[in-house]
């Protein structure tokens, strides 16, 4: 039997082919995604038809995992109202520190929710269209997150729209430790009621596509695909991107994912959820029934990626220059708050260079830097989850980024313990993959999936003073803005 996942990131659309009893990969294809804050979803939609031609046809069962927090504005005919609004859009900086104060604080948050709001939640975003878009907001009957829309339009306008809770969790309006939706925060938020979808067991298959047709553009909330004569292609829940990748790497209790991606995170599976008032660490469930606390920060590979256009190189030429150059870059030392920064909560960051000198200002020193800042950035994360009781013995370190030779030996003296590196991988859409292959077994827990090649191990002394530069400049500049 074959399953299909699909990660619906913020880049692209990417659809795994998998065999449900060992998730071999049989068959794999990707589109892409307009770059930007905010999107269409329709454009979403239509990635997902161009990446599955061909494959989601052939699947039993379909599991649908997508970037977190995206607001997606329905009417009362299932019409999008206004392309939505991503994670990494920070306009509704403002409306979350509105949100907190008006809430009862950080506190209250984290008790209620198990996180308190940043401008990246789904809830800080209601609260922006109340005050900046009224009419669309006067509109707005429903609101879902990208993996609940996508998974809708594979169902059917019949369908009933759904989520998890784990992508649930990242709303700002969802209680992960009483596993319910806190309908008053979002009805605060956007000033009006709205509808929120069901919230589904993590094993449940949650409908059907409809039969008799096949996978097309179609129309909102129309038909997708048919796959047999049992009355269509099953539904598995679908999850958030992260809670994918975690179920796709099939990480025990404990384990800590580094992800270095569009954005960097830092995450482990837990038997109990978190509730940090700092607002640090995103209290979030998992896709299995635990919980999956996290710190996410905004800026990622993509400080690598300016870095290597500034030098006139691509990905692999800045990874030898920074292998050419000394730990710590010869004091060279980048804060790399390019576009903001969630965590620490700093929306008008931005990038901050310090430590020049007439001697070290070489294309290998600028690269090293870079790297280093971008891994001490994810190192802070580690210490955040740290301060709630999960002591990374070593790092799992996924995310396009880990493809790097700099990023991956210079890890674990930033770290300052063992780094794993599994097979590259479209670990989120496996995850996908995974859940759907569950939902359709009946069985008690998830497959067994082993991994297709051993992980890589690395080692490295630990550099202290790397991070000790890099924290003196992270805290001077508390205060700095783009204006």
């Amino acid at each position: 039997m074959l399953v299909a996942g699909v990660d619906s990131s913020t880049q692209s659309t990417k659809v795994l082919l998998c065999q449900a009893e060992d998730g071999v990969i049989v068959g794999h294809a990707t589109s892409p995604h307009p770059d930007g804050t905010e999107c269409d979803p329709e454009l979403w939609w239509h990635a997902l038809t161009a990446a599955g031609d061909g494959l989601l046809d052939r699947a039993e069962a379909i599991g649908v995992a997508a970037q977190q927090h995206g607001m997606v504005v329905l009417d009362e005919d299932g019409q999008v109202i206004r392309p939505a609004l991503l994670w990494n859009d920070m306009r509704s900086a403002p409306q979350a520190a509105a949100l907190i104060a008006e809430m009862g604080g950080p506190a209250e948050w984290a008790r209620l929710t198990g996180s308190v709001p940043t401008a990246s939640f789904t809830v800080t975003k209601l609260r922006w269209l109340a005050e900046n878009e009224p009419d669309a907001a006067a509109r707005t009957d429903r609101v879902l997150l990208p993996h609940d829309w996508l998974t809708w339009r594979l169902a059917g306008a019949s369908a009933e729209p759904t989520t998890d809770r784990g992508d649930a969790s990242g709303t700002g309006y969802f209680s992960p430790a009483a596993d319910r939706w806190l309908p008053d925060l979002a009805e605060a938020a956007l000033r009006r009621p709205v509808r929120l979808p069901r919230v589904a067991g993590p094993a449940e298959i949650v409908a059907r596509t409809p039969g008799g047709t096949a996978l097309s553009a179609g129309t909102p909330g129309g038909t997708a695909l048919s796959a047999g004569t049992h009355g269509g292609t099953a539904l598995s829940a679908g999850t958030g991107d992260n809670m994918g990748a975690a179920l796709g790497l099939g990480i025990g209790l404990g384990e800590v994912v580094v992800s270095i991606g569009t954005s960097g995170t830092a995450y482990a599976v837990a038997a109990a959820p978190a509730a940090d008032e700092s607002g640090l660490v995103a209290g979030f469930a998992d896709a299995t029934g635990r919980f999956l606390p996290l710190v996410a920060t905004v800026n990622a590979a993509r400080v690598l990626t300016v870095t290597a256009r500034m030098l006139g190189t691509d990905s692999d030429g800045l990874s030898r220059l920074a292998l050419a150059a000394p730990a710590g870059a010869q004091g060279l030392t980048l804060l790399p708050y390019l576009d903001g920064e969630r965590s620490p909560n700093r929306p008008d960051a931005n990038g901050v260079l310090r430590g020049l000198t007439s001697s070290n200002t070489t294309p290998q020193n600028l690269a090293r830097a870079a790297v280093e800042a971008v891994l001490c950035s994810l190192a802070d994360a580690i210490d955040d989850l740290a301060d709630c009781g999960i002591s990374a013995q070593r790092v799992i370190l996924i995310g396009g980024a880990a493809r790097s030779a700099a990023i991956r030996a210079v890890a674990p003296a930033i770290f300052g313990v063992p780094v794993t590196v599994p097979e590259a991988g479209e670990y989120v859409a496996l995850g996908a993959a995974r859940q759907a292959a569950w939902a359709v077994s009946g069985a008690a827990a998830a497959p067994s999936w082993r991994p297709a090649a051993p992980a890589a191990e690395y080692t490295g002394e630990p550099t202290p003073r790397v991070r000790q530069r890099y924290a003196a400049l992270r805290d001077d500049t508390v205060g700095w803005g783009s204006s």
